[in-house]
C-alpha cells in the first residue's frame, strides 16, 4: 500500500473510529463531528492512499482487506501522537479567550463543549478582542478565541482557521437619561448626529471599530475618538459617565448601572462571530469545542440573516451567508 509523504492525523482518527464502530453515525457522534464531514475525511484518506478502506452498503459498513491491514498501523500512529503530545505538555487545559464576560456567545459554546467532553479541561480567559488574541493564537499561547474573522489582516488570517458561529444583532448602550433611552428599539437614523464609542484606539479590537465605521458611514454617525483603555466594569462605567457617549454593543450585553441596552433596527446590524484557532491545532478537547459551536448555531439559528439584516459584503463571504 503506497502512502503519501504526509498524512493528516485527523484522517487516521476518522478511519480508526469508523473501523471500530463500523457505523458512520456512531463514529461521528464519538468524534463530535457531522457525519458528512466524517465521510469526507474517510474519502480523502482513501484518495490519498489510493485504496478503498471500507465496503459501504445501505445496511452495513465493513473493512476491506486494505482497511484491515491499515488499522493496526493507524492505531500505532495515533498512539505515538498522543504520547508525543503528552510529553510536550499537550495534556494541559484548552485555553479559550471569551473576550469579555459580557459576551454570551463564546461562553455558551464553552459551556456546551464542557458538557460534550466532561473528562477534558477547558479554561476561559477574558482579554478582549480578536486582533489582540490573534498574536497569542499564532504563538501557541492561546488555543481558541471568538470574533470577527474578516476584520483581521490577511497576514494573520493566513495562519488561522475559523468556523462561523453566529450573526449577533447589534445594540447601543445608552445612559438611562439619554433621549433615546425610552425607545424599545433604536433606529439607526435616530443616531444621526451622535458620537458613538466603538473602541477606537484600542489595539486589541480594531476589527470592531472597523465594523462600526462601515455601519455608520453615510448615516451621520461619528465614531468617538480614542479614550484611555478602560479595564474592568468600574472604569468603563466611569468613562461612560464622563463622556456621555452611546456605546456600540450587541443584544444581550448586560446593562450597567444607570444605563440601558437597546437593539438597533432599520436595518438590523449584525456582528459576525467566528470560532478562531491556530492552523494545525491538536488538542483532545478541540473537537468538542467545534462541535459545540456547530450544534448551538444549528439549534438556535445563529447563522440566519434576519429580514432587514445588515452585514458587510466581506463578512458575508467569510461567514458563507451570501
Amino acid at each position: 500500500m503506497s502512502a503519501p509523504a504526509h498524512l493528516d492525523p485527523r484522517l487516521l482518527r476518522a478511519f480508526v473510529t469508523v473501523a471500530e464502530e463500523l457505523h458512520f453515525t456512531r463514529a461521528a457522534a464519538r468524534l463530535f463531528v457531522a457525519q458528512q464531514a466524517l465521510s469526507r475525511d474517510v474519502r480523502r484518506l482513501e484518495r490519498e492512499l489510493r485504496r478503498e478502506l471500507f465496503v459501504r452498503t445501505t445496511r452495513q459498513v465493513t473493512l476491506t482487506p486494505d482497511g484491515e491491514r491499515l488499522l493496526p498501523y493507524a492505531r500505532r500512529v495515533l498512539q505515538a501522537q498522543a504520547d508525543l503530545l503528552a510529553a510536550a505538555g499537550q495534556a494541559r487545559p484548552l485555553l479559550v479567550d471569551l473576550n469579555s464576560p459580557g459576551l454570551a456567545t463564546g461562553r455558551a459554546v464553552l459551556e456546551r463543549a464542557r458538557e460534550l467532553a466532561p473528562d477534558q479541561e477547558l479554561m476561559a480567559r477574558y482579554e478582549s478582542g480578536l486582533t489582540g488574541a490573534a498574536a497569542d493564537l499564532l504563538a501557541g499561547r492561546l488555543d481558541a478565541s471568538f470574533g470577527r474573522f474578516a476584520g483581521l489582516p490577511a497576514a494573520l488570517r493566513a495562519g488561522l482557521g475559523h468556523q462561523p458561529v453566529r450573526l449577533e444583532a447589534m445594540a447601543v448602550l445608552l445612559p438611562e437619561d439619554h433621549p433615546l433611552a425610552p425607545l424599545a428599539e433604536v433606529p439607526l437614523a435616530a443616531l444621526a448626529g451622535e458620537t458613538v464609542y466603538a473602541g477606537a484606539g484600542n489595539p486589541r479590537t480594531p476589527e470592531w471599530t472597523d465594523l462600526a465605521r462601515g455601519l455608520f458611514e453615510g448615516r451621520g454617525i461619528e465614531v468617538a475618538p480614542p479614550h484611555p483603555l478602560a479595564v474592568g466594569d468600574a472604569e468603563f462605567r466611569r468613562l461612560m459617565e464622563k463622556t456621555r457617549h452611546p456605546v456600540l454593543a450587541v443584544v444581550g450585553f448586560p446593562a450597567m448601572p444607570a444605563s440601558v441596552v437597546r437593539p438597533l433596527v432599520d436595518p438590523v446590524p449584525l456582528s459576525p462571530v467566528s470560532l478562531v484557532w491556530r492552523k494545525g491545532l491538536v488538542h483532545p478537547a478541540f473537537d468538542a469545542l467545534r462541535s459545540a459551536a456547530a450544534r448551538l448555531a444549528a439549534e438556535n439559528g445563529w447563522l440566519r440573516v434576519p429580514g432587514g439584516g445588515w452585514i458587510p459584503a466581506s463578512d458575508a463571504a467569510v461567514m458563507s451567508v451570501l
